[in-house]
């Protein structure tokens, strides 16, 4: 069995959220508790993600229906990447501006 945390997303339609599943082999993680810092000037985080980790949970994330707010990533450089195209296309074939 493997020991590796996982950590899972699926969309809860019935409460407009998203429901998480953190696990370690056969233990499964009981609801979190906050607690009051006290204080404490050092905070550790609450866990830890390995890259292929945290892979699996962004793609959990995409699965129930999560973007990125600001754009960036692959639909933010997809459309860059078409206005430079377009950009390049006027250029190449109306140099001068002609025609618009």
């Amino acid at each position: 069995m493997d020991n590796k945390l996982e950590v899972r997303a699926i969309s809860g339609p019935w409460n407009r959220g998203v429901e998480f599943l953190v696990r370690c082999g056969r233990a499964i993680a009981e609801p979190l508790t906050m607690k009051d810092d006290e204080g404490i000037v050092m905070v550790r985080p609450t866990f830890t993600l390995d890259k292929q980790e945290a892979q699996l949970l962004m793609d959990d994330l995409w699965m129930a229906g999560l973007r990125p707010t600001e754009g960036t990533g692959s639909a933010g450089s997809l459309a860059a990447t078409q206005r430079h195209l377009e950009d390049m296309r006027t250029l190449v074939f109306n140099p001068k501006g002609e025609g618009k």
